[in-house]
């Protein structure tokens, strides 16, 4: 008799898997560097759409007809060389890669961690969908990301990788909070440099994410995007300077910071996160209830982020994306701005998160994107050995 397969979050074997079968389909070789521990990057295809709007192509037409058939489109861009993308537009761009799901799979997706830290909103859609970041089970046909860029003007190409995709089998919740709290007490979150009890957190539809303005040994707490700047080439890696697309934020002697009106900051988590191998987690969405602001664009955190693959690595901290929405916002140190949900692996993956599958954030500590020059005041202090490795990025 047939195994039945596992459920949850699909791992990095099973979506090669996907690819050699055809689940997976792209008429350019799909590369190693794309599969991740749970979910696989999604390339650009070889033009942009910018539009009038965002929308949705519905379940009445394709995403192409409603471009054409309307007056949504506005100019077709070339991205076979590097293009430019205006702040504050819209672009479409379908994707090399396609799918022919199984009906007992669907997609969940995401940016990447350098998309969300560049403040570039990216949006997967489906041909026929009526909802952003979903593929929905038996999904067979084309995919397309909706791009933003908030602050910088920007240069991309074709086979660059601005978004990721979840597969999961079956339904997966996330783990109740009675589990997150067994599993605080040993494997979830390192231990507070207070010392505090951190079982005692107050873990309530997810574990909680407070914001740190204190520096934990560095005086740099924020950063903030600068506007009107020259492009950021998305190519490019350890390559501008930090200050002449951020003004970087010292410690308040107060613990608070005010968030301007529409203002982009990144900003770091008060606590270490750790995700075992055989869970996924995610950065739950923009909860109004907390306030005029959003946090963190892009919510996937991998199997082995923080942790490694035996427990080897103490913890690292959230890079937390944060704009304010029509007010200013005042920020207090260890307010609480969000809650990682986690969820159970179908399997653990054959590749966990880390430098050795070349992750850029695995031991962070509030860490621009890699586009920007690393200086090792803005490394962890947490962490001296990686500066002198050169591992800090």
């Amino acid at each position: 008799m047939d195994r039945e397969p596992s459920k949850g979050i699909l791992p990095s074997q099973e979506i090669r898997r996907f690819v050699s079968s055809g689940i997976i389909r792209s008429p350019i070789q799909v590369l190693e560097e794309q599969y991740q521990p749970a979910s696989i990057d999604l390339r650009l295809g070889r033009v942009a759409f910018r539009v009038r709007a965002s929308f949705l192509p519905g379940r009445s037409t394709t995403l192409l007809t409603k471009i054409t058939a309307g007056d949504l489109l506005l100019n077709t861009i070339e991205l076979t060389d590097s293009a430019l993308l205006e702040p504050n537009l819209v672009y479409v761009v379908p994707l090399l890669e396609s799918l022919d799901l199984p009906q007992d799979v669907y997609g969940i997706a995401n940016p990447k961690s350098t998309t969300g830290r560049l403040d570039i909103f990216t949006r997967l859609i489906t041909e026929r969908g009526d909802e952003f970041e979903r593929v929905p089970r038996g999904y067979s046909g084309a995919l397309y990301v909706e791009i933003v860029s908030r602050t910088f003007p920007i240069k991309l190409q074709t086979g660059m990788r601005l978004s990721q995709l979840r597969f999961v089998r079956g339904s997966s919740a996330p783990t109740g909070d009675g589990r997150l709290k067994e599993l605080a007490k040993e494997d979830l979150v390192a231990p507070d440099d207070d010392g505090s009890d951190l079982t005692r957190a107050d873990i309530s539809g997810g574990w909680p994410i407070t914001v740190d303005l204190q520096g934990n040994g560095s005086n740099i707490v924020a950063y903030q995007a600068k506007r009107r700047t020259r492009p950021v080439d998305l190519g490019k890696t350890n390559y501008y300077d930090v200050e002449e697309f951020w003004t970087p934020i010292p410690k308040p002697a107060n613990g608070q910071l005010v968030l301007e009106e529409d203002g982009f900051y990144l900003l770091a988590s008060k606590r270490k996160v750790r995700v075992r191998p055989d869970q996924a987690a995610e950065m739950v969405p923009y909860d109004p209830t907390m306030g005029e602001f959003r946090v963190h664009y892009a919510g996937f955190f991998d199997p082995g982020f923080g942790f490694g693959t035996n427990g080897e690595i103490p913890g690292t901290k959230a890079v937390l994306e944060v704009r304010a929405h029509h007010i200013p916002v005042l920020l207090e140190d260890d307010q609480l701005v969000g809650r990682l949900r986690y969820y159970k692996m179908a399997a653990v993956p054959d590749k966990v998160y880390g430098a050795s599958i070349g992750s850029s954030y695995q031991q962070q500590g509030l860490a621009l994107s890699k586009q920007f020059k690393r200086a090792e005041e803005y490394v962890s202090a947490s962490n001296p050995r990686l500066v002198a490795a050169g591992l800090g990025h």
